[in-house]
């Protein structure tokens, strides 16, 4: 397959997609716990639709498929009927993956997900630290053992996943109900994004950007960060949902920083936030 975008081979071989979560009880908890942080529409039960929205028309404008861009163009009251009709039981959480190909057809499938605390959904906080922690130990965050390219099929999520697929194998996960994820990295040694999640880690506020704390600050002097896009990851939902809430911030974070053991954050638009720790040493 061509890896350069635009061309009749690429265009013809791939399509670009986003995967969500349906829960019924996204409505309620958002309106009850997160009203002024979750993003319209909050009444509805597909996790950070907009976002997804965004994500895929942003996507199909880069690639220039223009019958994709028009389909895109609905809102998300539309967006959220034509997902409606692929739900088989609206009282059941599921998984949905969202495709376009080049000629604006869009397929969605629909699978059971793995079943997690609605309110891990949302921004992280001390509250929703404790309640995710006592129902599953963190995933184990392990470190690919060779660098990836950066392209447009790294930025925007597409069908073409081989080298994440490799990366995945490489560390011996075998599923995605796997506790496990894997970190990519480009050839200049900056972490780019997890395989299939956002990765944030945890650094001291007086290093970031000469000291300015900004937004994501704790009171303990420490924020969150995760990588920028100019180091070749995906422009994922929740990493948007955390950067445009004041959850972390964008820096810079290199491999031979990252430190065993050392405890961190998961996320993506299936799962929502889960907590995670870094392991070198196996």
């Amino acid at each position: 397959m061509s890896s350069e975008p635009g061309s009749s081979t690429s265009l013809e071989s791939f399509s670009i997609f986003s995967t969500l979560r349906y829960d019924p009880q996204i409505p309620t908890v958002a309106a009850k716990f997160h009203a002024d942080i979750y993003p319209d529409p909050k009444n509805s039960p597909y996790y950070l639709l907009s976002f997804h929205r965004d994500r895929l028309l942003n996507a199909a404008t880069h690639f220039n498929w223009p019958k994709a861009i028009e389909f895109l163009q609905i809102d998300t009251i539309e967006l959220s009927q034509f997902l409606d009709r692929s739900i088989p039981d609206p009282s059941k959480p599921w998984r949905l993956r969202i495709a376009l190909d080049p000629k604006g057809n869009c397929t969605v499938d629909v699978n059971p997900t793995a079943p997690c605390s609605p309110r891990s959904l949302f921004i992280p906080s001390a509250d929703i630290e404790t309640e995710i922690a006592t129902q599953s130990p963190p995933w184990m965050l392990y470190l690919d053992t060779q660098p990836i390219r950066p392209s447009a099929f790294t930025t925007h999520k597409t069908t073409v996943r081989d080298e994440y697929t490799s990366a995945r194998e490489r560390v011996g996960i075998t599923s995605l109900l796997d506790p496990m994820e894997v970190l990519v990295f480009n050839p200049q040694g900056k972490v780019m994004e997890g395989s299939i999640t956002t990765p944030y880690f945890r650094r001291r506020a007086d290093t970031i950007d000469g000291g300015e704390s900004g937004s994501g600050s704790g009171e303990d002097g420490f924020v969150w960060v995760t990588p920028p896009l100019s180091s070749g990851g995906n422009a994922g939902t929740t990493r948007r949902y955390a950067l445009e809430k004041g959850f972390c911030v964008e820096r810079v974070v290199n491999t031979d920083e990252l430190v065993d053991g050392a405890e961190c954050w998961l996320s993506n638009g299936v799962r929502g936030f889960i907590q995670a720790v870094v392991v070198l040493k196996r």
